[in-house]
């Protein structure tokens, strides 16, 4: 009597998990994952004011950091006035040689002198437009005192302070992006009916009670392990088969809650409906 109702709900249980899973192919190998953004300073200099802080939320645009500009207000400074200076000698040039153009004319002057006075212009214009060429970069260099988020998401890892002299392509902070995805670690073996678009049901550790729904986006052309540091070689040595993983980019369909943080490195348990 004990055993036939033990084996009744054993098969029921069965039966349950067989209609739960078929049709789908799982992993517990997968973490949330985004394109996380270093922020690094295109010029050196001291750092006037910081205006963020660790796990701040920003907008695209906002501004993270500014640089002293005096320097570089200097140099365009000056780099204004050598521009103002090439200007004004490559007009007089260009009159010279008008005028000696029309004296040529009339005999006056030779053909030589004619010549010098058009080179003299064209080598005046050429280094007009070398000196505005100089004065575009020291005002982006001036611009680049500025640092502003150039996508909007949360800010890690800020290891710069007021004050602090910072050097060009020194990472200063790192930008989570709103936008993240799922990267899963699927065996070799579940891939054959694994498509481009097909439904999943991604399950977060942290949100045991909550589902969140996403796609298939891309399945990586090549395995974890070749991609690796240092890829296997598989032709030294005795060679023992291990089902390979392959990484499958799952996209999340769920608009984003502020009440589910989903953080790069957060376990999940996707459920591709591979039907």
């Amino acid at each position: 009597m004990i055993g036939g109702l033990l084996l009744s709900v054993i098969l029921a249980v069965s039966i349950i998990v067989y209609f739960r899973t078929a049709g789908r192919e799982s992993t517990d190998d997968a973490f949330i994952d985004a394109h996380i953004i270093p922020i690094s300073p295109k010029v050196a200099g001291q750092t006037t004011r910081v205006y963020v802080n660790d796990n701040q939320v920003v907008k695209s645009g906002d501004p993270l950091i500014d640089i002293d500009p005096r320097d570089y207000e200097a140099r365009v400074a000056e780099q204004r006035g050598k521009v103002a200076a090439a200007d004004a000698e490559a007009r007089r040039a260009e009159s010279d040689a008008r005028r000696y153009d029309e004296i040529y004319k009339n005999d006056e002057i030779s053909k030589q002198q004619l010549d010098n006075a058009r080179a003299q212009a064209a080598s005046s214009a050429a280094t007009l437009e070398k000196e505005r060429a100089a004065l575009q970069e020291d005002e982006l260099n001036l611009s680049y005192t500025k640092i502003v988020a150039p996508e909007s998401g949360r800010v890690t890892r800020r290891s710069v302070e007021e004050g602090a002299y910072v050097q060009v392509g020194q990472t200063l902070m790192s930008i989570v992006p709103d936008q993240v995805y799922v990267t899963a670690n699927f065996k070799e073996t579940q891939l054959t009916h694994m498509r481009t678009g097909q439904k999943v049901l991604i399950r977060v550790d942290s949100y045991p009670g909550v589902r969140f729904e996403g796609h298939v986006d891309s399945i990586q052309s090549g395995t974890g392990e070749r991609f690796s540091v240092m890829p296997p070689e598989n032709a030294t040595g005795n060679y023992v088969k291990v089902v390979q993983r392959i990484p499958v980019k799952i996209m999340i369909d769920t608009p984003p809650d502020p009440n589910y943080l989903l953080a790069p490195g957060m376990s999940v348990e996707p459920a591709v409906s591979v039907k």
